[in-house]
């Protein structure tokens, strides 16, 4: 059996499942490809962000700050008495969340008039794509166009191999049955942080090895500093410097060793979470002698335009270049559909936000200091503390700080960084600003409605030229 599409995409995730549907509203045909099955046995659109990333992740942090928050309810002058965890109904609801959202991406296919089909996808010599369903059969998509979407998963290391049981991954971490007394996390990046916050507002012991001397380093040095004070004093015990050197589940736990300055250590824990990244994903999509190259690192090779270097075959999302974010994927996508259909749309690499989404949480995009530092570039900067923000007091959630760095001669935006309440809301402004080539000038010029969190952007801006109302700003000269 064969048929025949403009566009054929394999996978489902944000990068395919958002291409597959700007394709199919450009009037394309469409197929979708996707083997992703959910808790229930049955097909489940979204791929990994979906179904055990972005949104059951987010959910857990939600409910588990929400928990946590009751115990500073007193200083507010409420009081609050026999709040229990019920972590069944926890994972029940994180559970209704994913099937709102993987059901609506279906309900999406439907609407817009794309064909999905289950299975694995590969793509065979022109552009015709083999799906290999679950009981072995086999059909062929005869394409104009395909689109490999095929996402990422997560790493694994020799030292500490996942069994899912009481070593696993940040799926698994994702569904404990019970909250761990000690719970030890391999790797300080977003996903550990993340899950690390999670298990630890729930009442475990959390213990992160990360092997960087440096915490967070892609983020702000001041950003990544006060973070990693704040996580400290919330009960998160994170060792820089940590090279692991072997796990051993004996049973009852798991013991792991490492090494930290040439001392060999051991660390006991009820559960150990292997978060050091996440890879991309192509098993089975490619013939040896397919023309579609793979980087030294199992990356697609694109270019800017996300053509691979075959004819009418592109690649987006996780298995391409760039940072490992499903709105950088999403915006690949559409960007294809629409080169696709005629249009000349491109993705702009250099305003791509970035979010850790740990409480208080961290939002950088563009460059840092230490990176105009290193480059030696021309630049100034402005600060602002949400300790000085009347909305963040009035929250009583006013840790944190916001930067905006700027060119010294043009003043344009290089940069802006924020720790502090709903900082992956308030970035957005930050890219906005960026998009549009504005000057930190032009960003205090702005009126922001007050009392807000967002004024917190707008007086770093300000502080840029010293011209902050809501703190003191270093004189001239001085």
């Amino acid at each position: 059996m064969s048929d025949s599409y403009d566009i054929v995409v394999i996978g489902a995730g944000p990068a395919g499942y958002h291409a597959a549907i700007r394709a199919a509203q450009l009037g394309m045909s469409v197929a979708c490809i996707d083997k992703t099955t959910g808790a229930d046995g049955k097909p489940s659109l979204g791929g990994t962000c979906l179904n055990v990333g972005c949104i059951p992740s987010k959910t857990l942090l939600d409910i588990s700050h929400r928990y946590a928050a009751t115990s500073d309810y007193e200083e507010l002058g409420l009081k609050v008495s026999n709040v229990e965890l019920n972590l069944a109904g926890v994972l029940a609801r994180k559970d209704e969340v994913v099937g709102k959202l993987t059901g609506g991406v279906d309900m999406l296919f439907s609407g817009n008039g794309v064909t999905p089909y289950h299975g694995v996808g590969s793509l065979l010599p022109g552009s015709d794509v083999k799906v290999t369903k679950d009981d072995g059969t086999e059909e062929i998509l005869s394409a104009k166009h395909v689109i490999l979407a095929t996402g990422s998963v997560p790493m694994q290391i020799g030292a500490a191999p996942v069994d899912d049981d009481r070593i696993v991954d940040s799926t698994g971490a994702l569904s404990f049955e019970e909250v761990p007394n000690r719970l030890g996390i391999i790797g300080a990046g977003i996903i550990g942080l993340e899950l690390g916050s999670v298990w630890s507002r729930f009442g475990s012991e959390v213990v992160v090895l990360e092997a960087l001397e440096k915490f967070l380093p892609n983020a702000d040095e001041r950003i990544a500093r006060d973070a990693l004070r704040s996580f400290s004093k919330q009960g998160m015990d994170i060792r820089l410097g940590t090279r692991v050197l072997s796990s051993d589940n004996h049973g009852d736990g798991v013991t792991v060793t490492y090494l930290v300055n040439d001392e060999e250590k051991t660390l006991e824990c009820d559960k150990l979470i292997v978060a050091v990244g996440r890879a991309p994903y192509s098993d089975q999509l490619l013939n040896d002698d397919s023309p579609v190259k793979l980087d030294e690192r199992g990356f697609i090779f694109v270019n800017e335009q996300c053509e691979t270097d075959a004819s009418d075959v592109y690649a987006v999302g996780d298995a391409v270049r760039g940072p490992m974010l499903a709105h950088k994927g999403m915006e690949e996508g559409i960007m294809v559909a629409e080169r696709i259909a005629g249009f000349k749309p491109a993705v702009n690499y250099d305003c791509i936000p970035s979010v850790i989404y740990t409480h208080p949480e961290i939002a950088w995009v563009g460059q840092t200091e230490q990176e105009l530092r290193d480059t030696g570039a021309n630049y100034k900067a402005g600060t602002f503390l949400f300790a000085a923000n009347g909305r963040a007091l009035a929250g009583s959630d006013a840790e944190g700080i916001v930067k905006v760095v700027s060119d010294a001669e043009s003043d344009r935006i290089l940069g802006v960084h924020i720790f502090g309440p709903q900082a992956s809301e308030l970035i957005a402004q930050a890219v906005i600003a960026m998009e549009f080539g504005a000057t930190a000038e032009d960003l205090g010029l702005i009126m922001f409605a007050h009392p807000t969190l967002s004024e917190a952007v707008h007086e770093a801006a300000l502080g840029v030229a010293g011209h902050a109302i809501h703190t003191v700003n270093r004189r001239k000269g001085k």
